[in-house]
C-alpha cells in the first residue's frame, strides 16, 4: 500500500479528513499519518470509541500492509505520541485502545516505550 492507498482507506473511516489532508501542498506519507494520528488522539480524548477503535483498526491495516515510508511514518508520528496522550486515560480504557491495536503495533510501541533513554 503507498500514500494514495493509504489515504483512501483514511478516509473510509474518517470522510471529514480528506479536505485536510488535500488541501496541505506536501502530500507525504508523513503528513497523512499525523493527521490521522491527531484525529486518533482527538478521539481518545473526548473518548469517541466507536470510531477510535475503527480508526486503530485501520491503523493496524495501513501498517501491516503499508510500503516502509508508511510504516515508518506510523512509528515516528503515531507510536511515539500514542503514551503521551494514553497516559491520563484509565486502566480499563487504556487497556480497549491497545486491545484494538494489531500486534505488530503494540510490539512496537513496547520496544519504543522500554528502549526509550537506552
Amino acid at each position: 500500500m503507498n500514500y494514495l492507498q493509504a489515504v483512501q482507506e483514511i478516509t473510509e473511516v474518517i470522510p471529514d479528513i480528506q479536505y485536510e489532508l488535500d488541501e496541505h501542498k506536501t502530500q507525504s506519507s508523513y503528513y497523512a499519518m499525523s493527521t490521522f494520528t491527531d484525529h486518533i488522539k482527538r478521539m481518545i480524548r473526548q473518548n469517541e470509541r466507536t470510531l477510535l477503535f475503527k480508526s486503530l483498526k485501520k491503523m493496524s491495516n495501513i501498517y501491516k500492509n503499508g510500503d516502509a515510508m508508511l510504516k515508518n511514518a506510523i512509528e515516528c508520528t503515531f507510536i511515539y505520541s500514542l503514551d503521551n496522550v494514553t497516559i491520563l486515560c484509565n486502566e480499563e480504557y487504556r487497556k480497549a485502545i491497545f486491545s484494538h491495536m494489531s500486534r505488530d503495533l503494540q510490539k512496537i510501541y513496547a520496544k519504543q516505550i522500554y528502549n526509550h533513554g537506552i
